[in-house]
């Protein structure tokens, strides 16, 4: 008999991975990849193995800096995705209560699930503009709760949520004596306008995030979580469990991209500017969609006026080679997820093709 932890996967990272390519691929959610020969990595800057015991000293000492906080409150962890696993596993014990954001990221919950969390939710809708009302939180919370889960940027409407509406959701959970998890991997794509991570907010808090969607550095996998000192010295112990020892050349490469990452930055927010440039003369005024256009981050998230997001999606593959992420990976069904992160070309002819197939789609 198959237990639900042996049959545990994703169905949102076996679409990505196996059935999202297209010529025109609006499906990405993170900035296209940063070239290495861009970076200033000799082989001689590179070994196989290292002195990595709990964190390499000089990625902590980056990581630390970039966060504005001390080396104690960093664990580092292989991306944003088992930086989340480690902080859920380290934060609830399997039955307890974790309350999170609806609609959220498929993975956060399928992640939750496997950890055996009792998951309640709270609503981000869509006719709020995707914003966290603090009373919902209010509302659901109960004394069994242990963890609130957000992301910010929201994926996937790349919605951003105030320091005042996170502090108000801290000091709520803090009378439970519960903790707020919050997943920031989407919010490196502000640059110079990304707030101070949600830590600074308080002693409940704790954050994860990466190089991954908004630098381009996904192979790297230089990801981390930051929370108070007790909470990751328990972290680091439990990752032995996982990854006891990390990649020693990633280490190395991920310092050099830290030292040099106003240069990735500023490479990213061009195409990201360009795109969402792209987005707005083609899409804006489409009478076929509706969408809360944040003007920032790497991700929309549209709602089809009317028939089926799958039809949609299926006829838009067909006819114009283009791939967006249906709804359905993210709760709401009516609506797809568009990524802006590509080629500034490309994504431009997608958004092309997207619009004039919304124009010829018939429900």
């Amino acid at each position: 008999m198959t237990s639900s932890r042996t049959a545990a996967h994703s169905p949102y990272m076996e679409y990505a991975k196996l059935y999202s390519a297209a010529k025109y691929n609006l499906a990405t959610s993170g900035v296209m990849s940063y070239p290495l020969a861009e970076l200033p990595v000799r082989l001689e800057d590179l070994e196989i193995n290292g002195p990595t015991v709990y964190g390499y000293a000089p990625l902590q000492e980056r990581l630390a800096k970039l966060n504005g906080v001390k080396e104690e409150n960093v664990v580092a962890a292989y991306g944003t995705s088992m930086a989340n696993h480690l902080a859920m596993a380290g934060t609830f014990d399997s039955g307890d209560e974790v309350l999170i954001e609806e609609p959220t990221y498929e993975l956060l919950t399928s992640a939750l699930a496997f950890l055996g969390a009792k998951i309640k939710r709270f609503p981000r809708p869509y006719e709020s503009g995707f914003a966290i009302d603090p009373a919902d939180v209010k509302r659901v919370i109960t004394p069994n709760t242990k963890l609130i889960v957000i992301t910010n940027l929201h994926n996937p409407s790349s919605v951003l949520t105030s320091d005042a509406v996170l502090r108000e959701v801290g000091e709520i959970a803090a009378k439970h004596g519960a903790r707020v998890l919050v997943d920031e991997v989407y919010l490196e794509a502000l640059g110079d306008k990304r707030p101070k991570p949600a830590i600074h907010l308080g002693e409940n808090f704790l954050v994860t995030s990466s190089l991954t969607k908004a630098f381009g550095l996904s192979g790297v996998r230089c990801g981390w979580i930051l929370a108070e000192p007790k909470l990751a010295h328990r972290i680091w112990r439990m990752n032995d469990l996982f990854a006891a020892t990390p990649s020693h050349p990633a280490d190395r490469i991920s310092v050099i991209a830290l030292d040099n990452l106003s240069r990735v930055a500023e490479r990213a927010h061009r195409i990201l500017d360009e795109n969402h440039r792209a987005l707005n003369e083609l899409l804006a005024s489409r009478n076929e969609i509706d969408f809360v256009n944040p003007g920032v981050g790497t991700t929309v998230f549209p709602k089809l006026r009317s028939g089926s997001v799958e039809a949609f999606d299926r006829f838009l593959r067909e006819k114009y080679e283009t791939a967006i992420v249906p709804g359905k990976f993210f709760e709401m069904p009516q609506h797809f997820r568009i990524g802006l992160g590509g080629d500034t070309a490309m994504t431009r002819e997608g958004l092309k093709r997207l619009a004039t197939a919304l124009a010829e789609f018939r429900p």
